[in-house]
């Protein structure tokens, strides 16, 4: 069985008081040290943000795609919905806000993610889904480093991250510490995920092509399509 048959075994889920999950992915950032935007390159026969987008959508539904107000898209379909940073370049707790704001009344917490993410693997996000529990927030933590990108928010965080934003303390750590967090030790999550790849994210041209050779990938290769 192929990596994306095994990863299309995994169905929608919802943490353990039936909340229902949504997806955030963002995709507004500069993209400096690639070259050239991250979210249009290609993996296989899709772009890096489609691949990113079906791959949530193997668990969580519906999925918000964060952009920069003016930035480009690939063409997405038309159960994705398109949320858009206030101002640019404000950071990962701007583009949240964004996303828990498109899903108000679709879901009751979403997952986050980057849209740089292609080796997501989808049972990761239902692990972290679970783990949410009765908390406002759950996060990975790697010692003393934690990934907002690849935590769980409820959506009724929004109030609290506005005050962040309007206090200008903008590194999500300070929601983490002012929330009900729970807080994931990593080793906790190898058991589906060994490598940890769902927290690794490409910023240069060689991670690119790193990637592309993990998944198996080359230009005539086909994605997750």
């Amino acid at each position: 069985m192929s990596e994306c048959q095994e990863q299309n075994t995994v169905h929608h889920v919802a943490a353990q008081d039936g909340t229902a999950v949504g997806g955030i992915i963002l995709c507004g950032g500069k993209s400096s040290r690639m070259g050239q935007p991250k979210l249009s390159l290609p993996f296989g026969n899709s772009t890096m943000l489609n691949r990113v987008v079906k791959l949530h959508q193997q668990v969580v539904s519906p999925v918000v795609v964060v952009a920069a107000p003016n930035q480009e898209l690939p063409v997405l379909s038309d159960d994705v919905i398109i949320a858009r940073d206030e101002c640019e370049y404000r950071g990962p707790l701007a583009g949240i806000l964004a996303g828990l704001e498109a899903l108000d009344g679709l879901a009751d917490a979403a997952y986050v993610s980057p849209c740089d993410t292609p080796l997501l693997n989808p049972k990761f996000i239902s692990r972290m889904i679970g783990l949410l529990g009765t908390h406002d927030l759950a996060i990975p933590r790697d010692d003393k480093y934690h990934h907002p990108l690849a935590a769980v928010y409820r959506v009724s965080l929004r109030d609290a991250i506005r005050s962040l934003i309007a206090s200008d303390r903008m590194r999500p750590l300070f929601l983490v510490e002012q929330s009900d967090s729970v807080i994931i030790d990593v080793d906790d999550l190898k058991d589906i995920d060994p490598k940890l790849d769902s927290l690794a994210n490409i910023n240069t041209p060689e991670d690119y092509q790193a990637f592309l050779k993990v998944a198996g990938f080359d230009d005539s290769n086909i994605g997750i399509d």
